[in-house]
């Protein structure tokens, strides 16, 4: 059983311990950079990556989206015409 553990654990605990690392040091590149023009480009290089990251993707089908949309409304506005002219009092 301990050997199981070991064997599952402590890849995990590496992947875990690589992911961090690798993360934090993205962050810390910039912050040694000496010269002001580079280190704000470097800054303005990783809000770029974190926006392109935090953004969703696109739906590629926008345009058949749009379409489905307005067949949907052009079937609603034929059954709402068509019940318009059931007499209700019959």
């Amino acid at each position: 059983m301990d050997s199981t553990l070991l064997k599952f654990a402590l890849p995990a605990l590496t992947v875990l311990v690589i992911s961090t690392t690798a993360t934090s040091a993205v962050e810390q590149n910039c912050r040694f950079i000496q010269t002001k023009p580079d280190r704000e480009a470097c800054y303005k290089r990783q809000e770029d990556e974190l926006a392109a990251k935090r953004k969703p993707a696109a739906p590629a089908s926008d345009g058949k989206t749009l379409e489905t949309l307005r067949q949907m409304r052009q079937e609603d506005d034929a059954v709402y015409r068509s019940i318009n002219n059931i007499c209700r009092g019959c």
